[in-house]
């Protein structure tokens, strides 16, 4: 039986909802309570209550462990359908020299939103830092934001003031633990600012050459490997950094999610440029469904270490989604995505007793697989649940946060939170920590907001970019 729903999008609103999705995760993780009552599934899995203290031993992964795999993977996908167009126009070596800008900007915004946060301002911040911090997000919109209702000329020049003034913040203000240091930077957006930069660069030299930017993986994995052979070359590389508080070798372990990620924008690309459709049917809704089954169990049986079940009950739903992948006669590059997405899952399992057991840190190589097979089952999940039209109004909801990350990201702890404490709201948040529900509604209630605030500016087409 078909619906009448086919799934034609030029900005691909499911890869939106997958990255708008992982950011509000990731607000909502750190924004629950942290209390001895909260379940250990709701904290990474090396880092469980009471004590919150990392534990390397411990092996398995949580929903929380998903977050930045989640996003890294939407990046990655994000580089074909970012820079074909712009490589028509402009060429390679403007590209390579706006990827190379685009890392510089993501390494300063690190180290500025760092330093922007009220208690790192002071031991006991109050309304002065709180209010700094209000400023400092404020001020991100003259450097980050692009408009369409303003000219070139005044764009540069309150981008030029707003870099200025922030400089001056940086340099001048008495930070606490002896002031500004470039060491200390939000450490995601300097993985995130290597990946684009690295990410980035691979994907334009091997456009046409798919397999070549996966015989990249086997090099980068051959160096870690190899580094630890200490006094070799190739630990010199690995250890070596011009600039270590912005580099290091030991960041590019995230290229085996980015990776991955690009392939799934080749063939995103691929549906755009050829018209594909999806035509949505009750055998693509079950293929949704299964896929993020098989996210959900992974989760679950990793994390309580039922191993030899998962692996059972993993193979048993991959080889029924195969089945409804072909009785659906969809299109090669939708099965790509299916197949890749398996592949990488049960590579992932393979992998899994290696280095003791699948960790998100020290990360291990059945993270980076079973992350990136279980996003590419959620993205195809996604794409099969919006060409049916299901939850339309909240993947819209969500997509308004996806296409806008950066203030996603900041809000909450340069603009929402500050907020809270100015106005002695967050005692009213904080009335909720009794309980587990209590504490998980308290994040939920932060997301909520950030999610509203974040998509205003989204709607009024006001958008932070590097």
């Amino acid at each position: 039986m078909k619906v009448v729903h086919h799934y034609t999008t030029s900005r691909f609103l499911s890869l939106d909802v997958l990255r708008g999705l992982a950011i509000l995760l990731m607000v909502l993780s750190g924004s629950i309570a942290f209390a001895d009552f909260m379940p250990a599934w709701m904290f990474h899995a090396q880092v469980p209550p009471p004590k919150y203290v990392f534990n390397p031993e411990i092996a398995g992964i949580t929903w929380v462990d998903l977050v930045f795999p989640f996003f890294l993977f939407s990046m990655g996908a994000a580089f074909p359908l970012a820079l074909s167009s712009k490589l028509e126009k402009s060429g390679i070596f403007i590209v390579l020299l706006q990827v190379v800008k685009r890392y510089v900007l993501l390494v300063f915004f690190a180290i500025f939103i760092f330093h922007g946060r009220a208690w790192v301002m002071s031991e006991r911040p109050g309304m002065t830092e709180n209010l700094l911090s209000v400023g400092c997000f404020m001020l991100l919109f003259l450097l980050f934001s692009k408009t369409n209702f303003e000219s070139k000329s005044f764009s540069i020049g309150r981008q030029i003031f707003a870099f200025f003034i922030a400089m001056l913040f940086l340099v001048f203000y008495p930070f606490k633990e002896n002031g500004f240091d470039f060491y200390r930077s939000d450490i995601i957006i300097i993985v995130l600012a290597n990946m684009a930069l690295f990410g980035s660069t691979i994907w334009i030299l091997t456009q046409y050459k798919p397999g070549l930017r996966l015989a990249i993986l086997p090099l980068v994995m051959g160096i870690f490997l190899s580094a630890k052979v200490d006094d070799s070359w190739v630990s010199q590389v690995f250890k070596w950094s011009p600039i270590p508080w912005a580099y290091s070798f030991y960041y590019l372990k995230y290229l085996f999610i980015i990776i991955p990620g690009t392939f799934a924008g080749d063939w995103l690309l691929e549906t755009k440029q050829k018209q594909v459709v999806i035509k949505s049917s009750v055998t693509t809704l079950a293929i949704a469904v299964l896929s993020i089954l098989l996210v959900v169990i992974n989760v679950t049986l990793l994390f309580s270490r039922a191993l030899n079940i998962n692996v059972l009950v993993t193979i048993g739903f991959s080889l029924l989604i195969i089945l409804l992948s072909r009785k659906a006669a969809l299109h090669l590059l939708f099965q790509n995505f299916i197949r890749w997405g398996i592949f990488l899952l049960i590579l992932g399992l393979v992998f899994e007793p290696f280095e003791g057991g699948i960790k998100k840190d020290p990360s291990t190589y059945s993270y980076y697989f079973i992350c990136s097979g279980l996003a590419f089952l959620t993205l195809v999940s996604f794409m099969f649940l919006e060409s049916g039209g299901y939850f339309k109004s909240v993947f819209n909801f969500i997509a308004k946060v996806g296409q806008n990350p950066m203030i996603a990201y900041t809000c909450g702890a340069l603009f929402l939170l500050p907020l809270l404490k100015i106005t002695d709201a967050e005692i009213l948040l904080n009335a909720l920590n009794f309980n587990a529900w209590g504490g998980v509604s308290r994040g939920f209630i932060f997301t909520t907001l950030v999610a509203l605030i974040t998509s205003f500016f989204t709607v009024k087409r006001i958008f932070w970019k590097t």
